[in-house]
């Protein structure tokens, strides 16, 4: 008499047409399944398999879906969507000093960065995104925000030379600092990064003590840097350095360092990126939006340096649709490179997801679909028209998809939107929240 094998109980079984694991690179399996227990992933097999060795007390089937790991916002200032759309068509500096800096003086706070978050989390869900970076005032509230909603993130510990509401020295930013980050120590969902603005705004000796608090505390630094030729000229004059060679003089180069935007650089400092293990975030529609210049990313592609995607924020993109940053980030590379095969699709979502989780230092716990990592998912709808014949998935997510299109997400196992309806957010009151702010920031 053969032996009955008992079907092993777990918490969820994500039945899909395909996955698309990103790792191993490339690879679509067809009508498999997801077994999840917990917050993690314990397999990946054939749906027929599937269902002979587990009894999931919840099953969902996708049939006309591809699942793929959580989209991951690489460089991103969620706070400011509240600030979504108030100053367009302008030059850099001339929108950060003129119009975005004066209006966040006025409504900065915790109630302001709270609300600006809840609505940030609200649209990243609804388009498939699953992890931000997060960089901006009020950590405190951003972590406490993000844990309440069940949504991962790296919270910046921001550090920049002159007062503001959060800070008004330079001790006092790195003693919040130290009380932020030991606020989220072991916290699954919520960990922290250093966030000094930029080199023009940061000293040396601020960013001497980011490197040994990096060092000590093992978290990365995450700032932006070289986004423009102004800013580059600006250090030159000041200093007689790069900022890219003043950072490696100050010992910031190294594999914690996730350098965003990065569009003016030599095959030098390509090469220095690679060497040292540097994460570059290329933003690419806030970077065309704002004309700062074109970040080399297929070179950078070729060197070997891992590249993430980045929305940046509301306020000069002006959304947080990370479908159309893979697009736009495959197409302009395409263009730069002069090169039609450059940053192909596989690589495009790589860059959105498994590269973002090695950027913020979290690749061996989010990033791909793959055994012991956490059950972090999208799940696209694929029957549209808009999407439709289907001869390539990668392609299709890649070229043609929508966030229209994401129909479901998990979060450490737990569904955060099923058949594009939120789950335990109130998207009423957040947008009472965002109207009313709408009308003090217009009052002034």
């Amino acid at each position: 008499m053969m032996s009955q094998i008992t079907p092993q109980p777990i918490d969820l079984l994500i039945e899909a047409r395909w996955i698309v694991p990103v790792e191993p690179h490339g690879v679509v399996f067809e009508n498999h399944a997801v077994a999840v227990d917990g917050d993690r992933i314990v397999a990946l097999l054939p749906i027929a398999d599937a269902r002979a060795a587990y009894a999931p007390r919840e099953r969902v089937e996708l049939a006309e879906h591809a699942l793929i790991p959580g989209l991951i916002n690489s460089h991103t200032h969620n706070p400011m969507t509240l600030l979504r759309g108030l100053a367009d068509d302008l030059p850099l500096m001339v929108w950060l000093q003129q119009h975005i800096w004066p209006a966040e003086a006025k409504v900065i706070g915790p109630e302001f960065v709270r609300d600006g978050v809840e609505l940030a989390v609200a649209e990243m869900l609804r388009g498939g995104t699953t992890c931000a970076n997060e960089n901006y005032f009020f950590p405190d509230v951003i972590g406490a925000t993000y844990r309440r909603m069940g949504f991962r993130a790296v919270v910046g510990l921001p550090v920049i030379e002159f007062p503001t509401a959060w800070a008004k020295s330079q001790d006092e930013y790195f003693e919040r600092a130290g009380e932020v980050h030991d606020s989220f120590r072991g916290d699954n969902l919520v960990s922290t990064a250093f966030a000094p603005h930029a080199p023009y705004t940061v000293s040396d000796e601020s960013f001497e003590r980011i490197r040994v608090l990096s060092d000590q505390l093992d978290i990365p630094v995450h700032l932006h840097t070289h986004e423009t030729a102004h800013e580059v000229e600006d250090e030159k004059a000041k200093s007689g350095l790069r900022p890219f060679q003043r950072l490696q003089k100050l010992g910031l180069v190294n594999d914690r360092l996730i350098a965003v935007h990065m569009t003016q650089l030599t095959d030098g400092e390509i090469a220095a990126c690679a060497a040292a293990g540097v994460s570059v975030v290329h933003c690419p529609e806030s970077n065309l939006k704002l004309a700062s210049g074109f970040c080399p990313a297929e070179k950078l592609r070729v060197a070997g340096v891992n590249v993430a995607l980045g929305t940046d924020g509301c306020a000069s993109n002006n959304d947080l649709d990370m479908f159309g940053e893979m697009r736009t980030a495959a197409l302009l590379a395409k263009a730069v490179a002069g090169d039609a095969a450059a940053f192909d699709a596989a690589f495009a979502l790589r860059a959105a997801t498994l590269n973002g989780a090695k950027a913020i230092g979290l690749e061996a716990k989010i990033g791909s679909i793959e055994v012991g990592k956490q059950a972090d998912f999208a799940a696209i709808r694929l029957s549209d028209l808009e999407t439709q014949p289907m001869f390539h998935v990668i392609s299709q997510l890649v070229y043609a998809t929508g966030r229209h299109q994401v129909s479901d997400v998990w979060i450490a196992g737990k569904r955060k939107l099923a058949a594009r309806e939120l789950i335990g957010v109130d998207t009423a009151a957040i947008l009472d929240k965002t109207r009313a702010w709408r009308e003090r920031i217009v009052a002034g």
